[in-house]
């Protein structure tokens, strides 16, 4: 199981930091929405040069312009960019054409999906990573990540399904043998003082 850091809601410096202090532990950098609202892809590059090994992912929650803004991102140096799993056909279509033909990829985002029929239509359609997401703001009224959200995915064949939302060394171990690919983590490593050893602990409670 692969560990995606979130970094969001921070400086550019900030991201720079706790990058480099968790590196060992994690496999996929993932550069928030709001960092490339503030920064561009100019920290999509930044963070390729740095990190040449990682899975860049670049969470641009795309939901219109499809082939423009997978062409921005792939441009820049992600390896994954987001696509809101409720854009128009058309939107999805053209984004998974750009990364097919870039040898890049596409990863679905379900927040506010809960028709699995739709995901099947994405599926369908080519999708073949998607993320099980429970958003911040959901996070706030006591929501977080759990099992119950595979339902959305169950039966579709050679996907890789990636979760988040509120996840943590405390709840990580509910997921830990579920079909969760990658297990995206934000603020409890982000927002923890010793983003080093927060990032080792939730590592080591894979391993166990």
């Amino acid at each position: 199981m692969k560990i995606q850091l979130a970094l969001d809601r921070l400086t550019e410096q900030e991201c720079f930091c706790i990058a480099d202090e968790t590196c060992e532990n994690i496999d996929w950098i993932e550069i928030g929405t709001g960092v490339i609202k503030e920064y561009g892809m100019k920290i999509i590059r930044e963070m390729k040069a740095a990190y040449p090994e990682k899975t860049i992912v670049a969470d641009m929650k795309t939901c219109d312009a499809g082939k423009y803004e997978a062409e921005q991102a792939f441009r820049a140096g992600a390896d994954v960019m987001t696509v809101m799993g409720f854009s128009h056909i058309s939107t999805i279509k053209q984004a998974l054409e750009i990364a097919n033909a870039a040898d890049k990829r596409i990863m679905i985002d379900l927040l506010g999906i809960q028709d699995a029929e739709r995901v099947k239509s994405l599926y369908d359609l080519g999708a073949d990573l998607f993320c099980l997401h429970i958003g911040k703001d959901m996070q706030k009224e006591g929501s977080i990540a759990d099992p119950a959200l595979f339902s959305l995915v169950k039966g579709l064949n050679d996907i890789e399904v990636a979760i988040a939302g509120g996840i943590s060394e405390k709840t990580i171990g509910e997921l830990k043998d579920s079909i969760a690919d990658v297990v995206i983590v934000g603020s409890a490593i982000t927002g923890n003082q010793a983003p080093k050893e927060a990032s080792s602990a939730i590592r080591s409670q894979l391993q166990k």
